[in-house]
């Protein structure tokens, strides 16, 4: 390694749902929680390993503004994925970010983001997961997380609804009672990260 300390890896998959879209996504989502998340998360764990997602109109902000708000060099400490199929779309917030890997599009939307989705998985050997909110993006991103990465530590965060609280609800084993009746996300992650936070 040459005297240089390995960086841990984690893997944010996280969205908020969009009421036209699927109700069953929308009627248990709590956005004010997802964003709450989302910022702890980034505030946690950019300083001290590295944290990956894929591009998001409503989450790449939230994590641009924690970011931001830090003073040490973290630029190591962040990589953001996105299909050139989204490019016309893509949030002014992108060009925050130095390690942006941009994957080609292919013929559709869907086939795009499966592309996208498998480059980010399956590129980057991960210690762990946080799943938050989110439709049934977020759903085939844990499917795909699962088969890569079967060792990792998932962390689906049931309190902030969605995805999320339906990945909870048919892990096996039982995840962590706190992932659904805790709000104080900080400290939630400080605490189930500790191992990986090195």
């Amino acid at each position: 390694m040459n005297g240089l300390k390995k960086i841990n890896m984690i893997f944010l998959s996280a969205s908020i749902p969009y009421q036209d879209r699927d109700p069953k996504y929308f009627d248990s989502a709590d956005i004010i929680a997802i964003r709450d998340a989302v910022r702890a998360l980034a505030t946690v764990v950019v300083p001290k390993t590295k944290l990956i997602w894929g591009g998001h109109p409503a989450i790449t902000p939230l994590i641009r503004y924690v970011v931001g708000r830090m003073h040490a060099n973290v630029k190591e400490h962040i990589t953001l994925y996105q299909s050139e199929y989204f490019q016309k779309y893509f949030p002014e917030d992108n060009f925050a970010f130095e390690d942006i890997k941009l994957i080609p599009k292919n013929v559709d939307r869907e086939s795009s983001l499966i592309d996208m989705r498998n480059a980010m998985i399956n590129e980057n050997k991960f210690q762990a997961a946080i799943f938050i909110g989110g439709m049934e993006g977020v759903i085939d991103e844990f499917n795909m997380f699962k088969k890569a990465h079967p060792t990792a530590l998932v962390l689906p965060v049931a309190s902030t609804g969605g995805a999320a609280k339906m990945i909870f609800d048919n892990l096996n084993p039982d995840p962590d009672r706190r992932l659904l009746t805790e709000y104080a996300y900080m400290s939630l992650f400080k605490e189930l990260l500790k191992d990986i936070l090195y």
